[in-house]
């Protein structure tokens, strides 16, 4: 039986398969959720070993686990890591969901469930394909391992010293990523570039407790008035982050660049109609793929303090917060960011209120990969024959942490090569896949592993010009 063959008569089973899977909460940012994502750690370790993996182990981190296993019976090829993830986002807000979000449902040609896309069904994909390849002809074209995590949607956090105890258990040649995207239904990308990442707390300290706003307003400092001070400094009217030396370490975008960024189809009003606003905004002197892909940002994405409930309460507030984060492009360092944010709070806080900065959990630093590799090289092959266009080279705006420390600590370049798209709701509400992208994102892995194949170990290593 051929591998496409195999493929096509256990489709159902394998969407029964994800349906199984999606059905675990695995949400690794909440604590009460722990032990769905060790059971979510189990059900993938159980599916590595039905599919022929050897040496499937469930290995410790200090937070949430990683899953490997590998087939190394390809002397002379080179070694390919797969990595993935099965930890999901939670899932608020819960009453705009159209069913529960663990109880997947297939309509329309989609699955819908938490985890859909990002990244239980991408994730599944080279699992499927390796063991269509194991059942159909015996073995594979290249060494295969596995590195399949569940802590990704909370930055990955123990991951950088997990590998950096774990790089010759991890050792290869290339990374395949099967987190990430394409560019549509009819066009693929490749990901030449990652942003990196700075989470950061504000916390505003009045009071010893919240006060009566009659007795006490007009005469101490409102938290909340300092906070919104605060957070009015970190932007100009222009768009610019205005943080003394956020931008240090920023190169101009080159002409090449824009170009290729030029190239990608845009329309505006589409844009519009996606995200329900009524015109874009943002750093002058760019497009708006060009604020998205090549400029870093800082984006305050919480705020609180107060009262909170319905009607009114009329008090003077302790304590203010907001949750920040910062998305980095090549060469700006996360911790000298952050640094810059303590420096920037400091400096242009009110007084009669203390504002203290913390470091969250979310952090990694920029990624960036040459086209011309010949890991990009072969995956455009197999992606221009399976879409019938060449794909777009792009960079983007989201970040997978472990990418820059596959290149830091093994030494290997990741190529992302994932079947999801950007309009199927990911962190958010009734998210889904299609399983048009999970069947063809199996043909796409075992076709990609046997163009891999071709390639010499020397080939695939990393170089140092051209980044």
């Amino acid at each position: 039986m051929k591998w496409e063959t195999y493929l096509a008569e256990n489709q159902s089973g394998f969407v029964n398969e994800l349906i199984e899977f999606l059905r675990i909460p695995s949400v690794s940012a909440l604590s009460e959720h722990d032990g769905d994502v060790s059971r979510a750690s189990e059900w993938v370790a159980s599916r590595l070993r039905s599919a022929g993996l050897e040496g499937v182990e469930i290995l410790p981190t200090g937070g949430h686990p990683v899953v490997t296993g590998h087939h190394l019976h390809a002397p002379g090829k080179p070694t390919i890591l797969i990595y993935g993830h099965f930890d999901t986002q939670p899932v608020d807000p819960i009453d705009l969901w159209t069913d529960p979000p663990f109880e997947p449902k297939v309509k329309d040609g989609r699955i819908y469930a938490r985890g859909a896309s990002d990244d239980k069904g991408n994730m599944f994909i080279p699992i499927l394909a390796i063991e269509s390849l194991l059942r159909s002809e015996g073995s594979l074209p290249v060494n295969v391992k596995f590195f399949l995590e569940g802590q990704e949607e909370i930055g990955s956090p123990q991951i950088g010293e997990f590998l950096s105890k774990e790089r010759s258990r991890f050792s290869c040649d290339l990374v395949l990523s099967a987190d990430g995207c394409q560019w549509s239904e009819d066009r693929p990308c490749l990901f030449l570039g990652l942003k990196g990442l700075t989470e950061v707390q504000i916390d505003v300290q009045g009071p010893n407790r919240d006060l009566h706003s009659g007795g006490f307003g007009g005469a101490i400092q409102n938290p909340i008035h300092s906070l919104a001070h605060l957070l009015s400094t970190l932007h100009g009217e222009d768009g610019r982050v205005t943080v003394d030396g956020f931008y240090d370490r920023v190169k101009p975008v080159s002409e090449e660049e824009r170009e290729r960024i030029r190239a990608l189809p845009y329309q505006e009003d589409e844009f519009l109609s996606e995200t329900g606003v009524k015109e874009v905004f943002g750093e002058v002197g760019y497009s708006t793929h060009e604020r998205l892909m090549v400029r870093p940002t800082l984006e305050v994405n919480g705020i609180w303090g107060g009262f909170q409930g319905d009607g009114t309460k009329t008090v003077l507030p302790a304590k203010a917060h907001a949750k920040i984060s910062c998305r980095l492009v090549a060469d700006q360092d996360p911790d000298e960011i952050a640094e810059l944010l303590a420096r920037h709070v400091e400096r242009h806080q009110l007084p009669g209120a203390v504002a203290t900065l913390r470091r969250m959990v979310g952090t990694a630093t920029p990624y960036v990969m040459p086209f011309e590799h010949p890991g990009n090289q072969a995956a455009s092959e197999v992606l221009t024959e399976l879409y019938g266009h060449p794909p777009y080279a792009i960079k983007v705006g989201g970040t997978i942490p472990v990418t820059s420390l596959f290149l830091s600590e093994l030494n290997a370049y990741t190529v992302c090569f994932a079947f999801g798209l950007m309009d199927e709701n990911h962190h958010s509400p009734d998210e889904f896949f299609r399983l048009s992208s999970f069947a063809r994102g199996q043909t796409a892995y075992c076709k990609v592993l046997k163009r891999l194949a071709r390639c010499s170990t020397e080939e695939l290593q990393v170089q140092t010009h051209g980044v």
